[in-house]
C-alpha cells in the first residue's frame, strides 16, 4: 500500500446517519496515496486496506476498511 506521509492523523466517526473521517493535509494526502494505489492497473476485485484505531487511526476511531470493487452496486461484473 501506499506510504504514510510524516505527521498523518485520521480519525473516523460514526454519527449514526452518516461517517465522518476528519484528518489533516498530511492525513488527507495518506488516504489519497491509499485510494490511488487501490485504483492502479492490475490492482484485483476485493483488494483492500483495513485501518483501524491504533492501527492508523486515531485512538478512539471506528475501523474503516478501504476496498475495491469492480462490480456494478447490486449487479455481477
Amino acid at each position: 500500500m501506499a506510504d504514510w506521509d510524516a505527521g498523518a492523523r485520521i480519525g473516523v466517526r460514526n454519527l449514526g446517519a452518516e461517517v465522518v473521517i476528519e484528518a489533516n493535509a498530511a492525513g488527507l494526502r495518506t488516504l489519497a496515496g491509499h485510494l490511488l494505489v487501490l485504483s492502479g492497473e492490475g490492482v484485483p476485485d476485493g483488494a483492500h486496506l483495513h485501518l483501524e484505531d491504533g492501527n492508523g487511526l486515531e485512538d478512539g476511531s471506528v475501523g474503516l476498511v478501504l476496498e475495491r470493487s469492480d462490480e456494478e452496486w447490486g449487479v455481477p461484473a
